[in-house]
Formats: structure tokens, sequence, C-alpha cells
């Protein structure tokens, strides 16, 4: 069994031995990507898996193999509706949650969108911010009752938090020239600062809550991006690794980068990942400057910024949690 996991790390090398008989775990976003592969490895291992998918006749053909891994491996699946970009989808989808009572062990908020051009969910929120922080956080606020003591809320944020730290004053660029990496980066920036509050209010019930980079991985969420803007960015990041001695820039495969996911979720210690952000499976340290692509900017684990997020998040909403 590996001990020690990294960046190359797979689902199945974090989860080798496990028995998650009797887990029941959320997972968001599992008609793409690391949706599938974080609910395929978690269900090959026995967990009960709750899908949530905004489109879910593309989730169903999207998630036949985790229906065959559930099949092999003692687990389950079953799909439910929520759009993210719908305050009303997101309440609907909880409610219709807590009227099913079922407990969680697990919520992984892993659905978002990246880099998307200017635009307004149905409620008027900016895209990214919409979709990728204030979704969740209605979401997951009204369905934490079916948290189980000693259960965990892993949020996929991302290494792009260092393009922008949240924006409580202008969060829908009402004023501020819209740029769709600046936008991105504010959105998960936010996704961290989400997981260190909720951590600081549920600890003392034994949940704890953490944020994650899953690496860079080539999957739906980059639709947005031209082979052009791609490549840019790929220079930009090669320049400031080789400026400080790391490699080059290279993807993860998809099993790769859903593997921080599940470590998170299962197998790191609570305490160790409870309040912080990861990546590579291991808790990140904090680093600041231009040119860095690792760790996590300050602004991201601050408790008082965390804090206020949350009250311009309810206010924004209109709900108090």
């Amino acid at each position: 069994m590996i001990s020690t996991f990294g960046a190359e790390t797979t689902t199945d090398e974090v989860l080798e031995g496990a028995d998650l008989k009797g887990k029941r775990i959320l997972v968001t976003g599992v008609s793409a990507g690391l949706g599938i592969e974080t609910a395929r490895a978690l269900a090959a291992h026995g967990a009960d898996i709750v899908g949530a998918a905004r489109d879910l006749g593309k989730a169903r053909a999207a998630t036949k193999s985790v229906k065959s891994a559930a099949e092999a491996g003692g687990g389950s699946l079953e799909l439910v509706e929520l759009d993210l970009a719908s305050l009303a989808s997101v309440r609907s989808c909880a409610d219709a949650l807590l009227a099913d009572g079922r407990p969680f062990d697990i919520i992984i908020a892993n659905a978002g969108v990246m880099a998307c051009p200017q635009g307004q969910t149905r409620d008027g929120f900016e895209t990214q911010f919409g979709t990728n922080h204030l979704g969740h956080f209605v979401l997951v606020n009204r369905i934490a009752s079916l948290l189980k003591p000693g259960g965990r809320l892993v949020n996929l944020s991302s290494a792009g938090h260092r393009f922008a730290d949240v924006d409580l004053d202008d969060p829908n660029f009402e004023r501020t020239p819209y740029a769709e990496f600046v936008a991105y980066g504010r959105s998960k920036t936010a996704n961290i600062l989400f997981a260190v509050e909720f951590d600081r209010r549920y600890r003392d019930r034994g949940i704890r809550a953490t944020a994650l980079h899953p690496g860079a991985i080539k999957t739906e969420l980059s639709r947005y991006l031209t082979s052009e803007a791609t490549q840019q960015l790929i220079d930009t990041i090669n320049k400031g690794q080789q400026a400080s001695g790391a490699p080059p820039f290279s993807y993860k495969s998809i099993q790769q980068g859903a593997a921080t996911s599940v470590w998170a979720a299962i197998v790191a210690p609570a305490d160790e990942v409870g309040g912080r952000y990861c990546e590579d499976c291991h808790v990140a340290e904090i680093q600041d400057g231009d040119g860095i692509r690792g760790g996590v900017r300050p602004y991201g684990l601050d408790a008082e910024h965390a804090k206020a997020l949350w009250a311009k998040s309810e206010a924004m909403v209109g709900e108090r949690f």
C-alpha cells in the first residue's frame, strides 16, 4: 500500500484497501471529468454516491462507469438534479435531500465553471461567483444538518485562486472591468474561504471542511478557453516555474486530478486538513509572490476575511445560516 502520495498519485492508489461500505457521499458535478472519476473511485470501494448534476440525461450517460464500479464494489449511485446557477434549483435539491432525511458522511463540492464570458446566473450574480461559490454556499448550508458527526465538506478550489482575492464591494463586476480569470480567481478564493468558515462553525460537532486544488486536467471545465489562450497561460506558468526552480507545467490525468479529492475526503487526518487548503495529496504551504504556482495565498486562509465573505454571501442570497 502506498503511504506517500503526490502529484502523480491516482484515486485507486489513494483508496487502496479502503472499505467505504455504509458511507453516503454527495458529489456535485457528476456529468463530466473529475466528478465522474471521484464518484467512480468511491463507489468502487462500496460507498453510496448521490451524484448531483444540472442535466440528468447527460449525467445518466456519463455515469455508466460509476454504476458498473458500484455494482462490482458493493456501492450504489443515485442522481439528483442540481443547477448551481439557479437558487431555485439549489433550494429544490436541498429540500428533496432534507425530505429524504438520510445523512451524509461527506459532501464533495466538485462542480464549477471556469473563465467563461461575462454573464449572470438566473438570480443576477456574476456567473462564476454565483455558480462556483453561492450555489454551493446555499446547498451545503441548507443540508448541513444531514452531515454526520465526523463528516467532512470538501470544496474544489484551484491554484487559480491566485489570480484574485474576493471583492466584497463589487462581487458582480458592476463597477470593475470584467476579466475571465479575475472572476475565476475570485470564485476559487471564495471556495477556500467558505471552507475555512464552515470548518470554524462546525468543528465542535466533529465536522471538518477543507478546500483543494486538483491540478491541471483536460476536462470540460476548460471549454471556454481557446488553444491560444491555453498556451499563453501555460507559457506564463512556465516562466514562473523556471524562475522558482520548479519543473515545467504538465497536465494530470483525470485519475490523478481526482486523487486529492478522495484523499482529503477519506484518507487524510481530519485535524490535518480541517480549515486548510490542499494540493497533490498534501496540505499546501502558504505562498505569496508573483510567479509561484503552488501553495495558497494568505488571503485564502484569513479567518476574518472568511467571516466577512460568509456575511456578504448571506446578504446576496437573502438567507441566514
